[in-house]
């Protein structure tokens, strides 16, 4: 994921000044506390968020059980995506688990502004090949990794933050019971 996040930075290192001072005019931070929603069931996403730092949680709601899709770490982008592109009500919820800050953007001032500004509209680009990489490698992990390695994969990813994040999450983010989660951590 790093390889990622340096390829977003390089692109927006080489944004010229009046792509820089645009994209500063449509950014505000946001302080959240633990708990508080960044996106709630059925609403439409109509900001994109940067996590500054925190912690958040993707999730959707099954036959009343919490199903958790994706984590949001430093330097990751908070948004259902679907609800963002589309701006139709989303599915999901974007849940705080630590305290969090983050830098929205506004999804109708920045397509207003992205068509104005090529750095903007690479960046666009840029950002939804690299969803569609983690989705193509989040569906490869469900289907050629066993249990534990997809484990020992999120703990290889943010080892700093995973003591924040409850067991019953990461087993539902894995697809594994909370016994069979417990059974892993016991051998590792």
């Amino acid at each position: 994921m790093t390889e990622h996040i340096e390829r977003i930075q390089t692109l927006v290192e080489s944004f010229d000044e009046e792509t820089t001072n645009v994209m500063d005019q449509l950014t505000t931070i946001k302080h959240l506390k633990k708990g508080e929603l960044l996106l709630q069931e059925n609403e439409i996403c109509r900001k994109s968020y940067f996590m500054v730092n925190g912690i958040a949680r993707k999730f959707f709601i099954l036959d009343n059980k919490e199903i958790t899709t994706e984590f949001f770490f430093k330097d990751d982008i908070a948004v259902s995506f679907e609800s963002l592109v589309n701006q139709k009500p989303s599915k999901e919820v974007i849940e705080c688990l630590t305290d969090v800050t983050v830098e929205a953007v506004d999804y109708n001032a920045f397509q207003q502004i992205k068509r104005q500004y090529p750095q903007l509209m690479e960046y666009v680009i840029l950002i939804t090949e690299l969803y569609a990489i983690w989705l193509e490698d989040r569906l490869f992990d469900f289907h050629a990794r066993s249990a534990t390695d997809r484990y020992l994969n999120l703990l290889k990813k943010s080892p700093e933050y995973i003591h924040h994040i409850k067991l019953t999450h990461i087993s539902s983010y894995l697809g594994i019971s909370l016994e069979t989660l417990s059974r892993i951590r016991a051998k590792i």
